[in-house]
Order: C-alpha cells, then sequence, then structure tokens
C-alpha cells in the first residue's frame, strides 16, 4: 500500500495544504517519512488523516468560485465500527460546506472495502448541500452493493455513466463539468 499516492499531477493547480480555506491548510509534509499505516500497512505520507484509522484522503482540487471539490480516498470506509462518515463529515465536509462548498466528487479507486452502518451522516450532508450533489467515481461494485444494502444510493449518485476510468486525463475543472453534466441529465430523467 505504501505505493499508492494521490493523484499528484493536479498540484501545479491546487495544493490543500497551501489553501487557507482547506482543513489541512498548512500541514507539513515527511515525504521520507511513513508513519501512518492502514491495518499495519504503511501508507504514502502524501495521504491525508482525518481521525480514522482506516480511511484516508486526499482533496485533489477545490474551486470555491464553481462550488466543488474532489477527494480521492484510500483504505477501508468503515462504519460499522469506526463511523469512518462521522469523520469525514466533521473534519472535512463541514468545513467545505461552510466556505459554500455543495458538490462533491468522491474518487474510490483505492477504497478497498466498506462497512455499512446507518444513513445518518449521509443524510445530514446530502442536506447541507441541498442545491448540488455528492458523486462517487470509480468505487467497486461490491462497494456499491454494499452502499444499497444501506441506502445509501439515495445521497450519493454513482455508478453506470459516472464510472470515469480515465478521470487522471481530465484538468480538474473539466473533470467537474463532466461529472456535472452527467447528474444534471440523470436528474432531468427523474
Amino acid at each position: 500500500m505504501h505505493d499508492i499516492e494521490p493523484y499528484e499531477n493536479w498540484l501545479l493547480y491546487y495544493d490543500s495544504s497551501r489553501d487557507e480555506r482547506s482543513p489541512f491548510y498548512g500541514k507539513q509534509y515527511k515525504f521520507d517519512q511513513y508513519s501512518d499505516a492502514i491495518y499495519n500497512y504503511y501508507i504514502d505520507p502524501a495521504w491525508d488523516y482525518i481521525g480514522s484509522e482506516t480511511l484516508y484522503i486526499k482533496i485533489l482540487y477545490t474551486s470555491y468560485e464553481l462550488h466543488f471539490t474532489i477527494i480521492e480516498f484510500i483504505g477501508e470506509w468503515n462504519d460499522a465500527i469506526s463511523n469512518d462518515v462521522m469523520y469525514l463529515k466533521r473534519h472535512v465536509v463541514d468545513h467545505l460546506t461552510s466556505c459554500g462548498i455543495t458538490k462533491f466528487i468522491l474518487i474510490g479507486d483505492n477504497v478497498f472495502n466498506f462497512h455499512g452502518s446507518d444513513d445518518c451522516y449521509y443524510e445530514e450532508w446530502f442536506e447541507d448541500v441541498e442545491d448540488g450533489w455528492i458523486v462517487a467515481i470509480n468505487f467497486r461494485d461490491f462497494i456499491h452493493h454494499e452502499w444499497e444494502k444501506y441506502k445509501l444510493d439515495c445521497f450519493i449518485n454513482y455508478g453506470g455513466n459516472l464510472e470515469i476510468e480515465n478521470w487522471r486525463t481530465f484538468q480538474p475543472v473539466i473533470l467537474f463539468r463532466r461529472v456535472e453534466e452527467l447528474v444534471s441529465r440523470r436528474i432531468s430523467l427523474q
């Protein structure tokens, strides 16, 4: 797992440690020292700790003007034991929504498992982004099935044409526009 790095090609556009409105503003990364681990497997020092022992993130891009953020994840999303969504909601999402972010793109290429619980924090998050949305791209199918089992598909858009495997080939605003267009189509069909 130490070889899996958050996507870094967008650092020329955005760096959460240099964004005064980011929850990770001022963070100093020690790239020569591996200290964080998920289940005793060290992870790259560029990942950000949110309070969970099993789930780490990286805010890849945020636009306050367009009201969106793109967040990449690594690890196991475990709401059943460690209530990871609570950590995400309280330490990251609440901070971003207070800055006007209403559209969230979650990237799950490196989420290896999901354990659900209740949907309270997801519902609260969904209500907080009243005119926005939460979109998950590239999470594994078995995670989608777990989300459906816990009725999280009421709050998170995912699957189908939102599986954008080549997301790294886009610039962040272009990826956002693509996702926004796809979500708008879904909403207009309902």
